[in-house]
């Protein structure tokens, strides 16, 4: 099972220059597409830098079947 879903948000360990450390994630696969909720900023970068940097996943997105 796949340990990150779209529209989940996570805490990263580094902040983004605008001060926030809470993203969104908009595009998984071996390149993670994230927003920052502090700017809106959008950047990508490689899953396996993503997974050292994820902190915690602090609201996870809704399953597509609703819940089932």
């Amino acid at each position: 099972m796949n340990r990150f879903a779209l529209g989940d948000i996570v805490v990263l360990k580094k902040q983004h220059p605008c001060g926030s450390n809470t993203w969104e994630i908009t595009r998984t696969g071996i390149d993670f597409g994230l927003r920052c909720l502090g700017c809106g900023r959008r950047v990508m970068i490689p899953r396996t830098r993503f997974e050292r940097l994820v902190r915690k996943v602090t609201k996870a997105a809704a399953p597509p079947d609703g819940g089932r």
